[in-house]
């Protein structure tokens, strides 16, 4: 269940809740945090599906890693509607340098347990993640 390179699990509920998010769409975003202490990766929060993307950006810590996921919902020029489930990488240029390493040593294998992701980004400030940048890479 481990990695062996960080040693990170990853609790059962991170994979239920992005499979909620994914097909019954009861979660807009899901911010996901490594728990040092357990060593594993756990839910911190979920944003339900009225939730905004300023609701969501406004709920990363401006000093800690997180990694994330949000549902991206928006209509095509045929107008029709789609989405796309964007992984984000969350790591802060303030945030501490153990905790940026053991984010980027076990994000690969977080992301491996939750299939289907259509798009990855990682942001190290809030411009690299803002609404225009998830518009062009959803497409759009």
């Amino acid at each position: 269940m481990a990695n062996a390179a960080s040693g990170m699990a990853v609790n059962d509920e991170c994979k239920l809740k992005f499979l909620e998010l994914k097909s019954k769409r009861t979660h807009r975003f899901i911010i996901f945090k490594i728990e040092e202490k357990l060593k594993q990766v756990v839910v911190e929060k979920l944003g339900g599906p009225s939730q905004s993307y300023e609701d969501f950006a406004a709920s990363l810590p401006t000093d800690e890693c997180r990694y994330a996921v949000y549902d991206f919902d928006f209509v095509t020029e045929e107008n029709c509607q789609k989405s796309r489930i964007f992984f984000i990488a969350w790591s802060p240029d303030n945030s501490r340098v153990r905790s940026k390493m053991i984010y980027a040593s076990s994000k690969d294998r977080f992301k491996r347990e939750l299939d289907g992701i259509q798009v990855e980004l990682q942001a190290t400030d809030p411009t690299e993640m803002g609404l225009d940048v998830i518009r062009s890479r959803a497409g759009i």
